[in-house]
């Protein structure tokens, strides 16, 4: 058994490819030994093409106005003890430029479905942004938009955007979503945004109410299809004030398996060690980076908003997690062998 484990790990490194029946056994037969087997190949792989480098994005949270009540996030629009606030335009070049002191190359623009943030506005933001630092990336994190309003914003001149598609199964998208939210369309602003030219990221909640190990394989299946540039896994952590509160949080185990096999089936993709990586476990974001991520994003928000836009309870936006404590981040990320970098950190063709 556990020669055709790590038989079966080192074809995944080296075709970057599984069936879903291969992917589900790998899932199924796993232990601690096996585990740390496969982080260590996919940070192998991870190394042939981005070395010991990890990018820095600094993360920009405009806005906690949403217009969807989804049922896990604590900024869903029902939620009626969120103190809601916006950034306005000037607020967010204070922090780009902020930012830019400490060494920030890329500026993640993230925030709910908020009607007030136009193409006019987003576009207006997005050229302010790349006019004063046109050495910089802007990636933008704001949900399902039309085709013609992903055009727009690109035009203006935004490189990156991240939609988590959150699942890839039918059935466990509705557990998780109201009934005007589809997987559907939200597939269909995946593709939209790849062929509009955008580097774009998908990505999963791991352990959320609901998911089976053949929702996950599913989610691996996808993103070998789609291919996107960027993937974001991080584990589900509940909120206090939404119909999952009592719900179990998942694990960094789980997340961490998650990245490893994420990384072995898309060699190049960039991919965070997340928040909630390091929320769950104060070692998580460490701990992601060995097994296989290249990308930590700290907190550039005003603090003064810190605490208002949490998806889950407990959110870190502190220390390492937030632009402030860059030197501390750039210390642990030292202690396990890699390097922080300051540079846009784009995705790598093969």
């Amino acid at each position: 058994m556990e020669k055709n484990w790590k038989m079966l790990a080192d074809k995944l490194a080296k075709n970057h490819n599984l069936e879903a029946e291969e992917l589900l056994w790998l899932y199924l037969n796993r232990n601690k030994e096996r585990n740390q087997y496969l982080y260590e190949t996919a940070r192998k792989v991870r190394e042939e093409i981005y070395g010991k480098e990890i990018y820095i994005r600094g993360l920009i949270e405009i806005s906690n106005y949403c217009r969807n009540d989804c049922y896990y996030c604590g900024i869903r629009r029902s939620n009626q003890k969120v103190r809601r606030y916006r950034l306005s335009e000037s607020q967010i070049l204070d922090c780009c430029r902020k930012g830019y002191a400490l060494g920030f190359y890329t500026f993640v623009l993230q925030g709910g479905e908020d009607g007030y943030y136009t193409d006019e506005r987003l576009a207006k933001i997005i050229s302010s942004i790349k006019r004063e630092f046109p050495d910089c990336a802007v990636t933008l994190s704001l949900g399902e938009r039309s085709r013609e309003s992903y055009q727009r914003l690109y035009d203006a001149g935004a490189d990156r955007y991240l939609l988590r598609h959150e699942t890839a199964d039918c059935r466990h998208y509705r557990k998780l979503h109201p009934k005007e939210l589809s997987l559907e369309h939200r597939m269909q602003c995946l593709e939209e945004l790849k062929e509009i030219g955008y580097q774009t990221g998908a990505g999963f909640m791991v352990g959320s109410p609901g998911q089976t190990p053949e929702c996950l394989i599913k989610d691996f299946c996808y993103l070998k299809k789609l291919a996107p540039e960027m993937v974001g896994i991080g584990p589900f952590l509940s909120h206090k004030d939404t119909p999952f509160r009592d719900c179990e949080n998942g694990t960094l185990e789980d997340t961490l398996f998650c990245l490893a096999v994420v990384r072995l089936l898309l060699p190049q993709v960039l991919l965070p060690a997340t928040t909630a990586l390091g929320t769950v476990d104060p070692t998580g974001r460490k701990k992601g980076i060995l097994a296989g991520a290249n990308v930590v994003m700290p907190n550039l928000s005003p603090q003064s908003v810190r605490e208002d836009y949490l998806l889950y309870d407990h959110k870190a936006s502190t220390g390492v997690e937030s632009a402030e404590g860059l030197k501390e981040l750039e210390k642990e990320m030292e202690s396990v062998g890699f390097q922080v970098v300051k540079a846009r950190g784009d995705w790598k063709q093969k």
